[in-house]
């Protein structure tokens, strides 16, 4: 074992006494960052290479600082997205919300499907749409300043077009003409702040995180937000919490003018988004 191979051991052993969730990954992450190799060549890193500055960054981490800010990076799907303070950081959670959408995409048959995604962040999704579908027409809204510094960023040089609004009263001049509306929206109760892991309460932006009591307030906005976009047959896709399972899908009632309410779990089987599709006049 090389030097820099038994300072991630011990660095593997300081994250998971405080409570990092995945300590091998990002010693191991971490050590990649700081030594400019891939995870797999660390055993290739010469002791005469080693960097103190890892244990710097094993620190920023052993303090609950999100991985993603201490890299400036972070994956999703096939992107590699510019991350940092003031920006909710992409779960691979949503990746599966992502994959269901594009699946519903595809299955609409439309040459240039519009998608609109809603409180966007990184651009995580619209850029992983925009990518995927390559025919695709793809809206971004963000209100947060702060998280639209990094949106630009990502955004920059691809075919997503970004808005800077709310998800409430986006793009009126598209009402009627959308295929796709997709969101990952705040969706954590007011109640739960004190159980929200530090990397999230600590690092994320609250606007990214809260929505009232029962954290469905954003979601009933984007409701109505998503029925004004649609036409006819259009398809939402929201993600919530997977304590939220039974009560997403009842927001997308057929007295609002939706049909096919349904919820979807994700790779790990908890309910993790919900879709609907606008009913036909």
């Amino acid at each position: 074992m090389n030097l820099l191979l038994a300072e991630v051991a011990q660095a593997t052993q300081r994250l998971a006494d405080a409570g990092v969730p995945s300590p091998r990954f990002d010693a191991e992450e971490l050590a990649s960052f700081v030594h400019g190799v891939k995870r797999g060549e660390l055993h290739r890193v010469p002791d005469s290479d080693f960097d103190a500055r890892y244990w710097e960054a094993i620190a920023r981490r052993e303090a609950r600082e999100p991985l993603q800010h201490i890299t400036g990076r972070a994956f999703f799907r096939y992107l590699e997205l510019q991350v940092g303070p003031g920006v909710f950081v992409p779960r691979p959670e949503t990746e599966s919300v992502v994959s269901w959408a594009i699946d519903a995409v595809r299955a609409m048959d439309v040459v240039e499907p519009l998608i609109i995604d809603l409180c966007t962040g990184s651009g995580a999704i619209a850029l992983a749409l925009a990518q995927e579908v390559p025919r695709s027409r793809v809206h971004a809204v963000e209100l947060d300043e702060g998280a639209l510094k990094w949106t630009r960023k990502n955004v920059d040089g691809s075919r997503v077009v970004l808005h800077h609004g709310d998800a409430r009263t986006a793009l009126p001049e598209l009402d009627g003409q959308v295929d796709l509306v997709i969101s990952n929206p705040p969706y954590i109760p007011l109640t739960e702040w004190e159980y929200v892991a530090p990397e999230a309460r600590d690092h994320d932006p609250e606007l990214a995180l809260f929505s009232g009591e029962d954290g469905l307030d954003l979601i009933r906005g984007i409701e109505r937000t998503a029925h004004r976009l649609l036409r006819p047959g259009g398809v939402v896709v929201i993600e919530h919490a997977d304590t939220q399972g039974g009560q997403v899908p009842w927001i997308f009632t057929e007295e609002r003018g939706w049909a096919d309410a349904a919820d979807h779990p994700d790779l790990n089987n908890r309910p993790r988004f919900a879709t609907a599709r606008k009913a036909m006049p």
